[in-house]
This record gives C-alpha cells, structure tokens and sequence, in this order.
C-alpha cells in the first residue's frame, strides 16, 4: 500500500496530530491552572487546524474509500469554527468549582478528557463526510457516535446526566444496527458499497428491486437519528436536557451539520436514480420534523428540551435543501443554513450555560458559582425579568432567538430564504408538491417565530419579585457571545460569504 496516500487526507492526518498533542498536553500538566491551559492549547490547535481544511485540495485516495470535494472541506472548515467556539464557552462549566462543588466531586479535573473527546467526534464527522464507500462511512460515523455519549455522560455526578447518555447510546445503537441493515441490502442488490458504482448500476436499470428500496429506506431510517428527524427523534429532549450543556449545544449544530451533508453527499452519489422514491419520502419527513417539533415546542417549559424541539424544526428546514434537483443550490444552501444555525444555536446555549453557572441569592447573601445543572436554572421561568437585572445578555439573546425565527435583517432569515429557493430548485416536471413542502415550512415559520417569542416576552415583559441577580460573565463567555453575534449579523449582509460557499459547492 503507497502510504504518502495518507497525505491527501491533510484534514484528518492534521486533526489526529492535535488530539495527540492534546493527549500528552494532559499527560504532563500539572497544577490548578491545568483546565484553563487545555482550554488555551485546544483552542489555538483548533484555530491551527482551520488552515488545512481552508487549503485542502479534493482529492481521492485508497482507491476511492476517501474522496473529499472542495464542499466537504467548506463544511469541516465551518464545523471546526463551530467546536472552537464550543470549546470556549466550555471553560465556564468546567472551571467552575475546584475539588467539591455542591457536596460532589468537581469534574474540572477531566477536562483533558473532555477535550479528546470533542476532537475524537470532530474526526468522526471528518471521515463520514469524507467516505466514497459504506463501509468507511460507517466507521466514521460509529467514530464519531461513541464519544458522543461519553460527552453526555460527563458529568456523572448527575444522574440526569447518566441517562442522557444511556438513551442517546441505546438509540444509536438501534439505528445503526438499522443502517447496517440497510448497507447490507444495499450491497445484495447492486454487488458494490461504492457510491459511484452503486449509481452507475442503478442507471442501468429503470425497475429497482424491492431489495434496493428496502435497503434505501434502512439507510435513511439510521441518518435520520443523527439529524432527530420525525419520527426518529424520541431520544432528543432526555438527551438535550440532561446533557452538560456545553455538549448540548455542540450535539445540536456540529453533528447535525454532518449528518446533513453526508445525506445530501449519499443521495446524489450513490442515489441519484432513485430520486423519484426518495424525494416524497423527505416531503413527508421534512413536514412531520418541522410541524411537529414545532407544535411540541410551544409546550415546553424547560430550556434545554425547548431548544431540543427548535433543533428538529431546524432539522427539517435544512432538509428542504435536499430535495432541490439544483445539486449546487441545494449544498450551497445547506452549508450556508448550517453556518448560521451553528452561531444562532451556540450563542442561545452560551448564554443557558451563563445563567447555570451564575450566582444565586440566598438568605446568607448570595452564594459562590456552581457548576451547570443546578435545578430551575433551565427553566423558561427563570428568565422572568431577566433583561432588568442583564439587559446586555438580553438582547443578544433576542437576537440569536429572531436569527433562529428567521426574522430581517438577521442572517438567518437569509438561510432559510435560500433553503426554501434551492428546495424548488430543479422541479420542472413536477413542481407542485416541492412547492407545497417548502410552503408548510413557510408557514411554520410564522409558528415558531410564537415560541421564540415566548423567551423574549419572558425576559422583557414578564415581571419576577426575585429575577435572577446581576451578574458578570467571564471572558471566555464574551468572546463565545462575541463570535456568535458578530457571524448572526455579518453573515447576512456580508454577500461574498454566501458566493464563496457557492462557488465551492462542488461535490
């Protein structure tokens, strides 16, 4: 085997090179300052990092298991972005306390840890966007779902937290077992787990076994967990919410972002000739994910399963670019709507994980920080008032929260405005029902600017005897809020971002 072969996966080889200096960066620190020095060295190796996937060329290697695109290195250039900023506003939560904190054991002194396992997901999603083959992007993909649940686990002086990662795991378990299921189906039918081949095989024929649609159904049935699609989403609020939330917002956009990618990478290359199955099948999906989480989020009290709901909704508007016939619209549109949903998403979570750790009253005074997960700090309740005490977290709240909504001139009113384009894109000969897709997600966008609202009027209208103390954020926290509001509203006015993305929408 020519192993200078390895040097065309720049991307990957450069990422293990920092989860291995990250391992041994954890091995020889010593000293209370260890958490904030990992922190620093990840964050800066992760910055480092951003230059490969900007000058990675495409590429094939292996004999066609690896193939990158000049859109995939787009995506792991923007998901890299995204696990930076996670990586910031994780400090907060893993700092905070040293030694016993609430009559526990801190788990500050795993960050190390903590680190590896971001980086070690990252490379997950790295190979699975990046396979020109089933069997690697199932490993990519299992690469990137165990440490996931490690993650959700981490904090396991929480027993909220324990079962986070037990029904995430057990969920991801099932649905690979399904995918697996499905690639075998796959493989049966055409003799290949080769994406191109499979297509080539498949436009030979005009009548697809019911093998074939068997195996296509399995296989979006597993991806459609990844991405919390309806009626594949049941494991997403426990999880969200007993999740530490730092892992809570990097679950909800870095690996949504893949999964979505990955899809859309699946079905033009391997898929493309079945296009006339597959599509009503995304129309019934995209309408339940959207409707659904919608109608659910309306009822929620607690934060972190509101934003779960939000995150399915989101779902399935990114899913609208998927069903586009203009291939290059359609993954242009979908990197560009997973650019924003990443620095609308991070920053509301910034913020919740702000709040957790901040200082509460008490009959002594007001206690020290604590750790995230205290109870009632997630509650929407607990915003009451809260622009009186913190109008400046306020307000950029509000403006992740109309991002989300997609309300002018935010950016994401433009991502949605492109995904809704590229989803009717290309229908020339049976445009009506793409058409009446992207109008139910018209519709429900009108739904979930309601619920979105709810947070704000708790904030600036809803009056509190006892609204949340003032309170200072750390730096790390600032410069996470400072990153997520500047992209909320540059992106969307900053017109050569989405021409650039465009350009380089080659798959």
């Amino acid at each position: 085997m020519d192993y200078s072969q390895f040097l065309l996966m720049l991307p990957e080889a450069t990422l293990v090179a920092v989860l291995i200096i990250v391992f041994f960066a954890d091995l020889l620190m010593k000293g209370e300052g260890k958490t904030k020095s990992l922190g620093i060295l990840t964050t800066l190796l992760l910055c480092a990092q951003l230059v490969p996937c900007f000058l990675a060329e495409p590429a094939e290697a292996f004999g066609g298991l690896y193939v990158t695109s000049p859109a995939v290195n787009v995506m792991k250039l923007i998901l890299t972005a995204g696990t930076i900023i996670v990586v910031i506003m994780s400090q907060t939560w893993l700092s905070a306390g040293c030694g016993i904190v609430n009559g526990q054991p801190s788990n500050n002194k795993y960050s190390g840890e903590y680190y590896m396992l971001i980086v070690s997901t990252l490379l997950g999603m790295y190979v699975m966007m990046s396979s020109g083959h089933f069997l690697l992007f199932f490993l990519g993909l299992e690469m990137a779902s165990v440490p996931m649940a490690c993650l959700a686990a981490f904090d396991k002086w929480k027993k909220e937290s324990a079962e986070a990662a037990a029904k995430y795991i057990l969920m991801a378990t099932f649905s690979s077992g399904v995918m697996l299921f499905g690639i075998s189906f796959i493989y049966a039918a055409t003799g290949t787990m080769y994406y191109g081949d499979i297509c080539s095989r498949l436009s030979q024929s005009y009548i697809f076994s019911p093998l074939m649609l068997m195996g296509l159904a399995f296989f979006f049935s597993g991806l459609g967990f990844k991405l919390s699609l309806v009626p594949f989403h049941f494991w997403t609020a426990d999880t969200y919410q007993g999740a530490p939330t730092p892992v809570t917002g990097y679950l909800s956009v870095i690996s949504k972002g893949a999964a979505a990618l990955t899809l859309l990478i699946v079905l033009v290359k391997a898929f493309a000739p079945m296009s006339q199955y597959y599509q009503p099948m995304l129309w019934v999906v995209i309408i339940l994910s959207i409707t659904v989480a919608n109608l659910f989020a309306i009822r929620q009290k607690e934060l972190k399963r509101f934003m779960a709901f939000s995150s399915i909704s989101q779902a399935g508007y990114i899913m609208l670019a998927v069903i586009g016939n203009d291939f290059q619209m359609s993954t242009a549109s979908l990197i560009y709507y997973v650019l924003v949903y990443v620095v609308a998403n991070l920053a509301v979570f910034t913020i919740i994980g702000a709040v957790e750790a901040s200082p509460i009253p008490s009959e002594g005074g007001v206690t020290p920080p604590l750790r995230g997960g205290r109870e009632g700090l997630t509650l929407m309740s607990a915003y009451n008032g809260f622009y009186k005490t913190n109008p400046k977290l306020s307000f950029l709240m509000t403006l992740a929260l109309f991002s989300l909504a997609g309300i002018p001139p935010f950016a994401g009113m433009f991502s949605k405005f492109f995904v809704f384009m590229a989803g009717v894109a290309g229908h020339e000969h049976a445009p009506f029902w793409a058409y009446f897709v992207v109008f139910i997600a018209l519709i429900n966008t009108v739904v979930s600017l309601y619920y979105y609202l709810l947070i704000v009027k708790a904030m600036y209208i809803k009056s509190e005897e006892s609204p949340l103390p003032t309170f200072k954020v750390n730096l790390d926290t600032k410069v996470a809020l400072a990153l997520c509001t500047a992209g909320i509203v540059l992106f969307g006015i900053v017109s050569c971002i989405y021409d650039w993305i465009y350009a380089s929408s080659i798959l």
